[in-house]
């Protein structure tokens, strides 16, 4: 027991002058290091360097690559140069543009009817036909309708009337009338009103008061039914009244006569439209029978052809 101990004694020695060494180098190793690399290497894991994998970008350099830097919001995109006086002339507009709507002066001339016709007293032509001048609030009207029977005239009258808006599509209208025939001439003060009533019918109502206290009325009304774009079917009636009897122009009290056509038009353009259509014609009262008197007849029915034109 003695000589295994013995023998095992240089060994011991030996491990224990191996583990001084390594002592003395880790003492030495922690004396050279610094105050910051010791608590990094107490506190922290030692990274893994990837910087030859990924290496951050280069700088970029806006100025050598000509951009601009970036512009404030209130900045225009390009400089805005200074007006000059050929600048301010330039935008004038020209002398003779288009005026102002609510106080240009414009015209209007339109035939709602230019027509001839085959009744039993013989072929004979019809017209009537409206045109004003002036702005949309205030007009100057003319109106005349009239026929024509074997190149006599039965009737035609003249009215030239001031026409005030009153309304959206209304206007009250006043001036004098003059009727060429039947018998002689006579004159008519008048005042009524026109315009488009509700579903779009086209009124007018005018009332007269003549020479010696002769009173009269006289009330149209008509309607545009589109049958296509360019076909019209243009139905019309009209009403005349007068408040006493005038022997000399065959016409009686109350309700005189009545008219009311079907026409049939074509609009070849918006201002040309070629129509036909039928029309009867009756009498009422002491007028039909002063037609009586004169052997012309009371009802009429005629076939009517003629054109609608407007500029």
């Amino acid at each position: 027991m003695k000589t295994n101990l013995l023998a095992r004694a240089p060994l011991a020695a030996a491990l224990l002058l191996s583990f001084d060494v390594v002592a003395q180098d880790h003492a030495q190793h922690q004396t050279q290091s610094t105050p910051t690399e010791n608590a990094q290497h107490q506190t922290q894991p030692v990274p893994m360097d990837h910087s030859q994998h990924h290496m951050p970008p280069p700088p970029v350099d806006h100025a050598a690559m000509d951009h601009a830097m970036p512009r404030a919001p209130d900045e225009p995109v390009t400089p805005i140069p200074v007006p000059t006086d050929a600048d301010r002339a330039a935008a004038q507009p020209p002398p003779q543009d288009h005026p102002v709507h609510d106080n240009g002066i414009f015209t209007f001339v339109q035939f709602n009817r230019l027509e001839a016709f085959d009744a039993d007293e013989g072929r004979g032509l019809e017209w009537e036909g409206q045109a004003w001048i002036g702005t949309d609030r205030n007009r100057l009207w003319l109106r005349s309708e009239g026929e024509r029977v074997e190149h006599r005239t039965d009737n035609a009258d003249l009215e030239v009337l001031y026409g005030r808006a009153i309304a959206r599509w209304w206007d009250v209208v006043a001036g004098v009338r003059h009727d060429f025939q039947p018998g002689a001439s006579q004159d008519f003060a008048a005042i009524g009103v026109m315009g488009t009533a509700p579903y779009k019918f086209e009124l007018e109502a005018t009332a007269y008061v003549g020479q010696g206290g002769q009173t009269a009325a006289r009330v149209e009304a008509e309607y545009e039914l589109l049958l296509s774009n360019r076909l019209i079917l243009q139905p019309l009636v009209e009403l005349n009244a007068y408040g006493r009897n005038d022997a000399r122009r065959g016409i009686g009290s109350g309700v005189s006569s009545a008219e009311a056509g079907l026409r049939l038009r074509y609009e070849v353009t918006r201002q040309f439209a070629p129509y036909v259509g039928v029309v009867r014609e009756w009498s009422f009262g002491r007028t039909a029978d002063f037609r009586r008197e004169e052997e012309e007849a009371v009802n009429d029915t005629r076939i009517v052809a003629g054109v609608r034109v407007w500029f």
